[in-house]
């Protein structure tokens, strides 16, 4: 399928997918013409990828680990994966994901009063 038809089939902007090219994420045929060309796992290959960036992963996180991940609900890593330096890379990302997690928190919470003095204000 070209470009356009995996756009339209993932919902994916043909610019991203083409960003996913860049950051060696895809890696689509090229027909005479030099267009792309993708297999039928694309759809799933960029599945996978916009749910690890949705997760907070890096493009170099999941350059590492999208060659053991088989299907959009597996995300799953095979155990050859998980060299010391991934491991590292993977806990240092969780540590990232769990302040970026925690500075919500404390952003809803502070909203959350806010909204609660306005309103006990216009109560008076």
């Amino acid at each position: 399928m070209k470009i356009g038809e995996l756009s339209r089939r993932t919902g994916v902007p043909t610019r991203m997918l083409r960003y996913y090219e860049e950051q060696d994420l895809l890696h689509p045929e090229r027909s005479d013409n030099g267009y792309r060309v993708y297999g039928p796992t694309a759809v799933y290959q960029v599945q996978q990828i916009r749910g690890l960036l949705d997760s907070g992963l890096t493009t170099e996180i999941i350059r590492r680990i999208m060659p053991f991940l088989d299907k959009p609900d597996d995300i799953l890593m095979h155990p050859r994966c998980l060299t010391p330096e991934v491991d590292a890379l993977l806990r240092g990302e969780a540590e990232r994901i769990q302040q970026r997690i925690e500075c919500l928190a404390r952003n809803r919470d502070a909203i959350y009063a806010y909204l609660a003095a306005i309103q006990d204000a216009g109560r008076r």
